[in-house]
């Protein structure tokens, strides 16, 4: 009954989510009402979903092995911390823990969002329920986490030996919330370029948010790295495990964001610069949830291997990040720049924006993307250098340059 539950809790948040995203769009024709209607189904559907991640924790904790996630990933005997923490050590509830914090994190704009208007608080809400509703189509369609298993086991298997470790409890959950903060400050930017209300009381509203997305980024990331550190030695591979990076590109780009928001914040300056890392931010968080989900890097990390959950990330992916970057380019001639800057500021800025896009793309993007991308065409990636005549089953010595015999 519990897991009923959940599922029945997580179906009516997708569809007040849809119904959010209907009042958005017929507000901004005049034709539905306005924050009195939306406010409300943001926080029920923040509600629900917060009501589902705790119908799935108690199932972990009572060891329920008619559910096939508690079967796959937990044990009668377990501790209780790995029991709990075990809810979001696997694809299924990773992903129910981001839709959960995502629908808190609208219900939060609803209930404090106070310095935004009336449009800009209905837009933002509209851009957030369009973000979760393709991750609840994704989660009921592609990764159900409540699916039953008849009969059940008699044990179940157990959480992954590396995964048992009290950092589970907490890097996870800190990474999650800060790639939520950054969602808002995306559909904060979407909001304000459908509004074309791009302005300092945007960026003071905006701030907390990223704020509190690059503190808890930080926090999870370090976690990470001195989880890897006391778990493997020093060297610590787990820190530059793939899985690893990809939360440091958000954060390289939410870094970039703090300094805009601020300066647009206070001298009313950096207003298409705002837009834009705030739609980045988020983007990078995006496309570090595809590359650990869909298969394409191999980790202890990695939560899921099934290309087809990655082609559906895909296109969130493609859909989300594709709009608003098409969304910026109509607008971007329509943003009245405000403050100037001195020249020798704007080649600091523009010297320290440029370090941090090449430290992006020399540690993360060139180690992340790249080689994926390269075997994608057929060879191997290894040493550093492309081998096009190999495979996985074909070492790269066993390549023969021009001329050579294999």
């Amino acid at each position: 009954m519990i897991a009923e539950i959940g599922l029945a809790a997580l179906w009516l948040a997708a569809a007040l989510s849809l119904l959010q995203l209907l009042l958005g769009l017929g507000y901004s024709r005049g034709i539905t009402g306005g924050p009195a209607t939306a406010r409300p189904i943001a926080i029920a559907q923040g509600f629900l979903t917060l009501l589902s991640f705790a119908m799935l924790i108690a199932l972990f904790l009572r060891t329920d092995l008619s559910v096939e996630l508690v079967a796959a990933n937990s044990h009668s005997a377990k501790p209780w911390v790995y029991k709990f923490a075990g809810a979001w050590g696997n694809h299924e509830g990773s992903m129910l823990l981001w839709v959960s914090v995502l629908a808190a994190a609208g219900a939060g704009i609803a209930l404090f969002g106070k310095r935004l208007s009336q449009p800009m608080l209905v837009a933002t809400l509209g851009a957030q329920a369009a973000i979760g509703l393709g991750f609840y189509a994704f989660l009921l369609f592609a990764s159900n986490p409540f699916a039953r298993l008849d009969p059940p086991p008699i044990e179940g298997r157990g959480l992954n030996p590396l995964l048992q470790d009290p950092g589970l409890a907490f890097h996870p959950p800190t990474l999650y919330l800060g790639y939520v903060g950054l969602s808002v400050a995306f559909s904060i930017a979407v909001a304000a370029l459908l509004t074309r209300e791009v302005g300092p009381a945007l960026a003071r509203a905006m701030r907390p948010w990223v704020m509190a997305a690059w503190i808890l980024l930080t926090l999870g990331i370090t976690a990470g790295s001195y989880w890897a550190y006391y778990e493997l030695g020093w060297g610590g591979w787990w820190f530059w495990d793939p899985v690893e990076n990809a939360s440091l590109m958000p954060w390289l780009a939410a870094t970039a964001l703090l300094h805009s928001v601020n300066v647009l914040a206070s001298r009313g300056g950096l207003r298409a610069w705002t837009m834009m890392l705030a739609v980045l931010a988020f983007s990078m968080s995006m496309v570090g949830t595809f590359l650990v989900r869909s298969g394409i890097l191999t980790s202890v990390h990695a939560f899921a291997v099934d290309p087809q959950r990655g082609t559906f990330i895909l296109v969130l992916l493609s859909l989300y990040i594709g709009g608003a970057l098409a969304l910026f380019a109509a607008r971007v001639g329509t943003i009245r720049e405000g403050a100037r800057f001195t020249p020798d500021l704007v080649l600091g800025a523009g010297a320290t924006l440029g370090a941090g896009a090449s430290l992006q793309r020399a540690v993360v993007w060139d180690g992340e993307v790249v080689p994926p991308g390269l075997q994608a065409r057929g060879g191997v990636f290894a040493g550093g250098k492309f081998h096009p005549c190999a495979s996985p089953a074909d070492p790269p010595r066993a390549c023969a340059g021009p001329g050579e015999a294999r």
